[in-house]
C-alpha cells in the first residue's frame, strides 16, 4: 500500500504537468493566430475628444509574444502636440477553458481591466464596453488600421482611426 501512495505521489505532478503542457499548447496556437500584429509599429490617427471635437495624434504600438508565446503583449503610447495623451499596457491570452480570448488592458489613468475579444477572419475586436468595440486588421497596404465604434440605437457611430506603419 505504502508504495502504492508513494507512486501516486510521485505521479501527480507528472499528470498535472501534461495537463498544463495541453492548455499550454492550446494556447500558443490560438495566440499564434494574432501574430500578424507583432512588431513595432507608428502612424497617425484621430478622435473624437469629449467635447465632440475631432483632435489628431501620433501613435506608436511595441506588440511581443510572451510566456513562451501564450500572451501578446501591446504597449501604446499616443502623443498630441508633443504631450502624452495615451500610455497603456495590454496583454491578450486565452481565458482559461472558454476557448476565448481575453484583452487585459491597463491605462495611465489607472484604469484596467478584463475584456472580451475575438478574432473573426483575420480581424481582432475587443469590447471595452458594452456598446463600444474596437477593430484592428491589417489593409490592403499592411499598414495596422484600427477603428473605435459606440452604438447608439442600432448604429455603429465611428469615434476613433489610426493606422501605423510597421518599422
Amino acid at each position: 500500500m505504502k508504495k502504492m501512495i508513494l507512486a501516486w505521489v510521485f505521479c501527480l505532478p507528472l499528470l498535472v504537468q501534461a495537463q498544463n503542457y495541453e492548455l499550454n499548447l492550446e494556447s500558443r496556437k490560438e495566440i499564434k493566430k494574432l501574430e500578424f500584429l507583432i512588431g513595432q509599429w507608428s502612424g497617425s490617427g484621430w478622435m473624437v475628444n469629449q467635447n465632440r471635437e475631432k483632435m489628431t495624434f501620433e501613435q506608436k504600438e511595441t506588440v511581443q509574444l510572451k510566456i513562451n508565446g501564450t500572451a501578446l503583449l501591446i504597449e501604446g503610447e499616443g502623443t498630441s502636440e508633443g504631450e502624452m495623451i495615451h500610455n497603456a499596457l495590454a496583454i491578450i491570452t486565452m481565458s482559461e477553458g472558454s476557448g476565448e480570448y481575453q484583452f487585459d488592458s491597463f491605462l495611465q489613468s489607472n484604469q484596467q481591466g478584463s475584456f472580451k475579444a475575438e478574432l473573426i477572419e483575420d480581424v481582432l475586436y475587443w469590447y471595452p464596453a458594452e456598446n463600444v468595440r474596437y477593430v484592428i486588421r491589417l489593409n490592403e497596404k499592411g499598414q495596422w488600421f484600427e477603428i473605435g465604434e459606440a452604438k447608439v440605437g442600432e448604429n455603429w457611430f465611428q469615434f476613433f482611426e489610426m493606422t501605423l506603419d510597421k518599422k
